[in-house]
């Protein structure tokens, strides 16, 4: 079965969402990112223990954070689940590309651009 979720998707695997750390989802978002989907696995289910819950709790403060700075915190989300819920992946991949296209390109992706064409001028 292969499963369809937009190209315009970049999949980035750790061990565990827990070694994805603030500055991570930070930097994804400085590096030109329009949005961030965290997938983890189900809660009470991970096998190192509690490093979703760790992600969780990052997510919700990054999510404090874009908003303070009026990038939107809906471009940022994190999901959980089980390996085994590859269709539901996609389905969630889709919905989220949805809603980062509908919410525009990121505002610091377009002052990335717009200086570097001043540059270039």
């Amino acid at each position: 079965m292969r499963l369809q979720y937009p190209t315009n998707i970049e999949i980035i695997k750790v061990p565990c969402t827990g070694k994805v750390d603030i500055i991570h989802l930070l930097l994804a978002f400085e590096e030109g990112a329009d949005g961030v989907l965290v997938a983890g696995c189900l809660e009470g289910d991970c096998h190192y223990q509690a490093g979703n819950l760790r992600a969780k709790k990052r997510v919700q403060r990054v999510k404090e954070i874009l908003d303070r700075v009026g990038l939107n915190a809906q471009r940022l989300e994190m999901y959980n689940l089980s390996a085994g819920m590859g269709t539901r992946f996609a389905e969630i991949a889709r919905e989220m590309n949805a809603r980062v296209l509908e919410l525009g390109p990121s505002p610091i992706r377009l002052a990335k651009a717009s200086k570097t064409m001043a540059k270039a001028a």
